[in-house]
């Protein structure tokens, strides 16, 4: 038998691309986004028989509908692009935090304690002060804890981080006990209610954007989104850090202590997400409880890898995902539908968004056509 017999080939073939141009890649994100639509309407139509307009003009209104949800909705996409922000340059370094959940909730509760202990005896400066440092210091330690385990002993970051978040969980739950509001309640309440001490808004504009606006946590969030973009990409760490992620055997060869990298991104990381932690208590539930972080954590990761680890990006999906959450509430009530399929609806769009990433970065060829070398 010969041993040069012939091997047929495929018909096809998924070739990587070098590069595809930026208005293209926009052109087919954008197609995407518009065939996700309208995939979204078929499936309305046959499954509900409603008409999809009403559906998708019913979401928007659940967004924008007044005043209220609009600025409830900018909140809540301010939050999710920070802790998308915060989770960015560890992934970036390939270190898997997937913490941000319990980083976020350790930083609330720091800030919570600090309401509680601090509010009767400390002017509203210091107080501010004491919240943000407490929160942000707590993050960094529990950013640390498995960047040192990780660093000097190489465990496995992404079980060390999901557990953080059940220690996390419990510490909350043990002092919802021991600060609750009412015996037996189990929770401990708004926090300063009478006095509001700790509390912050955005009252300092409330002639151009009334009092009832979010701006506050707009400044913060995006002057941070906009400082991560300029460490990650022209500062000598933000190098130090994607050759980490690329090579840490490369990064040993250029002289770059990998496991210094480690710790510092990781507390920076931890940092950030204690910041959210402080912002979510004291810009917008005013209390702590065990779902304050409210999956957040675990929301970001997509965010930040839909958003390319890019902030800009990040806040796009971050008010996609805000977006549609809202929409599908808003959904579920006015046109008496299940709250999944509306959530149905959200995994379809994602899916054709995930999908335009395929034709970004492959093709298809036809057997026998040139291929691309990866």
């Amino acid at each position: 038998m010969s041993s040069g017999k012939n091997v047929r080939e495929p018909l096809f073939h998924i070739v990587r691309r070098r590069n595809m141009p930026f208005l293209r890649r926009v052109l087919v994100r954008f197609l995407g986004v518009l065939c996700g639509i309208l995939a979204c309407g078929i499936m309305i139509l046959c499954f509900t028989g409603l008409n999809p307009a009403v559906v998708f003009t019913t979401m928007i209104d659940s967004n924008f509908g007044n005043l209220n949800t609009f600025w409830i909705t900018v909140r809540d996409t301010m939050i999710l692009l920070l802790v998308g922000v915060a989770l960015a340059p560890a992934f970036r370094m390939r270190f898997w935090n997937v913490g941000g959940e319990g980083q976020i909730l350790i930083g609330g509760f720091a800030t919570a304690a600090c309401m509680r202990l601090l509010a009767d005896s400390v002017s509203s400066p210091v107080l501010f002060v004491s919240m943000i440092a407490a929160s942000m210091l707590s993050g960094m330690i529990w950013g640390l804890i498995p960047a040192i385990f990780k660093a000097k002993w190489n465990t496995n970051e992404t079980l060390f981080t999901l557990m953080m978040n059940y220690i996390a969980i419990q510490i909350v739950s043990a002092f919802s006990i021991i600060w609750e509001a009412k015996k037996g309640s189990g929770s401990i309440g708004v926090i300063n209610l009478s006095t509001k001490a700790g509390w912050m808004n955005s009252a300092l504009l409330p002639d151009l954007l009334g009092k009832r606006n979010f701006m506050l946590h707009v400044i913060i969030v995006m002057v941070l989104a906009v400082l991560m973009f300029i460490y990650m990409r022209y500062t000598k760490h933000g190098y130090e850090i994607s050759v980490v992620g690329e090579s840490t055997n490369t990064a040993r060869y250029a002289g770059i202590d990998v496991n210094r990298v480690i710790l510092r991104t990781m507390m920076l990381s931890g940092a950030i997400c204690g910041l959210a932690g402080f912002i979510l208590v004291s810009g917008s539930s005013h209390t702590i409880s065990t779902v304050t972080a409210d999956s957040r954590g675990f929301t970001a990761i997509i965010v930040a890898w839909l958003g390319k680890l890019n902030p800009f990006y990040m806040l796009l999906i971050s008010f996609f995902l805000i977006f549609m959450d809202y929409g599908a509430m808003g959904v579920a009530t006015a046109c008496r539908l299940n709250e999944s399929f509306s959530d149905i609806i959200t995994g379809v769009l994602l899916f054709f968004i995930l999908g335009c990433e395929f034709f970004i970065n492959y093709r298809i060829v036809k057997r026998g056509h040139h291929r691309e070398v990866a």
